[in-house]
């Protein structure tokens, strides 16, 4: 058969010549820096619009003139969740090109009432966030992050174990002496939820109550922040990996770092509109946050952040606020769903089938469907779009290829895609592939990365 009628995937290594192997690399360092700053959804939106105003990017809600073709603004929701726009000559009605990826990971989070004395130890009261493997967890550097609401009205910034000089936390595991009765139980129920109980301290207090260990750390919240115990039932404080961003394997071709998903679309897709000057139809970065718990609350999917900021959009562009502006300019549209998926990892490859899953380095990923089993909860892009997307990267040289998540009776996920489909857009996942999706320490390809950002960047500038 003549080659150029077989799909092959290609390794992008082989196919770049030194001047994009070294805009890789340099991407990647950058990527890093932001990964490191980005640990937490709030961190990310507040590292996002740092970004985005250094760009030229104003607050939508500060604008007072009419917008105009070429205009840049962002919206915050909540300080979770953000829309970036750069502003096309089409009419808003028209439609847009949307890429949406999210800005929350799996983590552990605090409880409301989260300081325990147990055996001499203060240790915190944990529920995780997302899907998660438990033993991950356990034995390992974690840091605390997130803020806490005082009594007084003052919001207070928690940043403990990054800095060389901090303490970190850590879940102590069973040594394997005494573990007999622990290895012989099934994975999932060797440790449950409430089991993930990081040490706090151990220091008792010289006050005379029976809890004089916790009675001393309280002191020490108190000394250091003004925090009283009541305080944390007003607090969003999340434990993550106390560790940074670093290169893997000896060519230094990958990174390993925790949040990569979906923090490694948030910011291609961020690095791609920033870049965006002039397009013919609206190019809009929708960063969303609770993706990984069903994409519920105020700053999910689930919800009108969208279409809210939208209608501002179209009024302060055209000073139209009817309704059906609204969901001619949704229905016309065409996104994106930027979230990761499983990259074949050579240690587990009986999970995947070979010739349909995504491989590291091979390029950014495009996924007709995610969903379980009989592809429940999936999108399922038309053929029609999914054409559209192959011929805009073949023609902008983006090294790309197809992937699903995983065998079809093994598992599945989903993503954003269903909630942005059901506005009438046309939608297709189109990712980054992963090693070690939702563990502390993901892996991702330097290669897959910039052709991440060249496919988001080529896809926000075309029409459909």
């Amino acid at each position: 058969m003549s080659n150029h009628l077989k799909y092959e995937k290609k390794n992008i290594w082989n196919n770049v010549d030194q001047t994009e192997h070294e805009k890789i690399m340099n991407f990647a360092e950058n990527y890093k820096r932001f990964l490191n700053n980005a640990k937490t959804e709030r961190e990310t939106v507040n590292t996002t619009v740092s970004m985005l105003s250094d760009a030229g990017f104003k607050d939508l809600n500060k604008i007072e003139n009419q917008l105009k073709a070429g205009d840049k603004v962002f919206a915050v929701i909540q300080n979770k969740s953000l829309v970036a726009m750069t502003i096309g000559e089409e009419n808003l009605t028209e439609g847009f090109n949307l890429v949406g990826a999210h800005v929350d990971s799996p983590r552990i989070d605090l409880k409301p009432h989260p300081v325990a004395e147990i055996e001499q130890f203060s240790l915190l009261k944990t529920h995780y966030y997302g899907g998660i493997k438990k033993y991950h967890w356990l034995a390992v550097p974690l840091a605390l992050h997130g803020v806490v609401m005082r009594s007084d009205g003052f919001l207070i910034q928690v940043v403990i174990g990054e800095d060389p000089s901090d303490p970190v936390f850590t879940i102590a595991d069973l040594l394997p002496h005494l573990a007999k009765d622990q290895m012989d139980k099934k994975m999932s129920k060797v440790f449950t939820g409430e089991d993930l109980r990081p040490l706090l301290s151990s220091i008792p207090s010289n006050e005379q109550n029976e809890e004089k260990v916790k009675t001393y750390v309280l002191e020490l919240l108190y000394e250091k922040y003004g925090i009283i115990e009541e305080d944390l039932v007003s607090a969003e404080l999340e434990l993550v990996p106390a560790w940074m961003a670093r290169d893997v394997g000896l060519d230094r071709s990958m990174i390993g770092a925790y949040g990569q998903d979906d923090r490694i679309c948030a910011y291609t897709g961020l690095k791609a509109i920033m870049d965006i000057e002039n397009p013919l139809k609206t190019s809009v970065l929708l960063l969303a946050d609770k993706e990984e718990i069903g994409s519920v609350g105020n700053t999910g999917m689930d919800s009108d952040l969208l279409e809210n900021v939208m209608s501002e959009l179209i009024y302060l562009y055209s000073g139209n606020d009817s309704n059906l502006a609204l969901r001619r300019a949704l229905a016309n549209s065409s996104a994106l769903s930027a979230d990761v998926n499983a990259a074949l990892n050579p240690n587990f490859s009986d999970v995947v089938e070979a010739d349909n899953a995504a491989r590291l380095g091979n390029g950014i990923c495009i996924t007709k469907y995610t969903g379980s089993g009989g592809k429940k909860g999936a999108n399922d892009s038309h053929a029609e779009f999914l054409g559209f997307i192959r011929n805009i990267y073949n023609s902008n040289n983006v090294i790309w290829q197809s992937g699903e998540l995983g065998k079809v009776d093994q598992g599945g996920g989903g993503t954003i895609a269903y909630m942005l489909a059901e506005y009438g857009m046309n939608v297709i996942d189109c990712g980054i592939s992963l090693l070690g999706m939702h563990s502390p320490m993901e892996v991702s390809s330097k290669a897959d990365i910039y052709m991440a950002y060249k496919g988001y960047y080529s896809f926000l500038n075309h029409k459909y």
